[in-house]
C-alpha cells in the first residue's frame, strides 16, 4: 500500500538533497514482517541497479515498539506470548508462525520461533540510535534482527546488545555506558512521536523522501516503483 503522507505535527527528518532518495523506516526488532520488509527493499534496490537506474539511497531506521508492555525477561515461548497478547488459541498461533517461517525462508531468512527469546525492545532501539551516531545503524539493525529471529539471542539485555554491537565495529564499553545511562531515550521517544504524527499504527512503514508512505512488507515491485518516482522527482530539484 502506497499513500501520500499527512503533514505531521512533529518536524520530519531533513529533506533529501537533489538526486538522493531518503528512506526512513519505522520498525521494531521484534517484528517478523520488518525483517522480511528489509529484504524486499534490498531486493528492489538490487533490481534498480541491474536496470542501470540506481539513485543514491540513504536509509535510516526509526523506533517503534509493537508491545511496549512486554517484560524484559518474558517467561514463556513465542506461542505463549502471542496467545496471551492477541487472545488467540495456541494451535492457531503455531500455524501462523509456521506460515511466517515459510514466508521468511522465501527471502533467504531462517526464522527459529522455538529458540526466540521474546523481550522488550526499548533498549535495542536505544542501541540503534547509538549505532546511527557512529555510522553503523544499518549494520546494527541487520545484526539485531538476525540475532532475534534466527539465533535466539536475548536482545533485551545490555550485555548481549553490547556483544552484538562489538560485532559490527562499535566500542563495547561505549555501548554499555550509553545503554546504562539511557542517553538516547529522548531520540527513541521522538521517533515514536513522529510515527504518531504520520498516523503510523503498524510496522514496517517506509517513508520515501518525506512524501510517500509504504505500509507493510510490500512486494519488491512496489518499492521499485516508489523509488523510481522519488528519484525522478529528486533529479528535477
Amino acid at each position: 500500500m502506497t499513500e501520500s503522507l499527512p503533514t505531521p505535527g512533529v518536524p520530519a527528518p531533513d529533506a533529501p538533497t537533489a538526486q538522493v532518495v531518503r528512506v526512513d523506516i519505522w520498525s521494531d526488532v521484534a517484528c517478523p514482517w520488518c525483517y522480511i520488509g528489509k529484504r524486499r527493499l534490498e531486493t528492489a534496490l538490487d533490481r534498480l541497479a541491474e536496470r542501470g537506474f540506481a539513485p543514491r539511497v540513504e536509509i535510516e531506521y526509526h523506533s517503534f515498539e509493537l508491545a511496549p508492555d512486554t517484560p524484559v525477561d518474558f517467561e514463556g515461548t513465542e506461542v505463549d506470548f502471542l496467545a496471551g497478547h492477541k487472545g488467540m488459541p495456541p494451535a492457531q498461533v503455531e500455524q501462523m508462525l509456521a506460515q511466517m517461517t515459510q514466508l521468511a525462508a522465501a527471502e533467504g531468512l531462517s526464522y527459529d520461533f522455538d529458540a526466540l527469546r521474546h523481550t522488550k525492545t526499548l533498549t535495542a532501539h536505544e542501541l540503534l540510535h547509538h549505532a546511527k551516531a557512529h555510522g553503523r545503524q544499518v549494520e546494527m539493525k541487520e545484526r539485531l534482527l538476525k540475532a532475534y529471529f534466527e539465533e535466539g539471542r536475548h536482545v533485551g539485555r545490555v550485555e548481549v546488545l553490547a556483544d552484538l554491537a562489538a560485532e559490527v565495529g562499535l566500542d563495547r564499553d561505549e555501548v554499555v555506558a550509553a545503554l546504562e545511562d539511557h542517553r538516547y531515550a529522548d531520540d527513541v521517544q521522538a521517533d515514536i512521536d513522529q510515527a504518531r504524527a504520520y498516523g503510523i499504527n503498524g510496522v514496517p512503514f517506509f517513508v520515501v523522501d518525506g512524501r510517500y508512505g509504504v505500509s507493510g512488507a510490500q512486494d519488491p515491485a512496489v518499492f521499485v516503483q516508489v523509488l523510481e518516482e522519488a528519484a525522478r522527482e529528486a533529479a528535477t530539484v
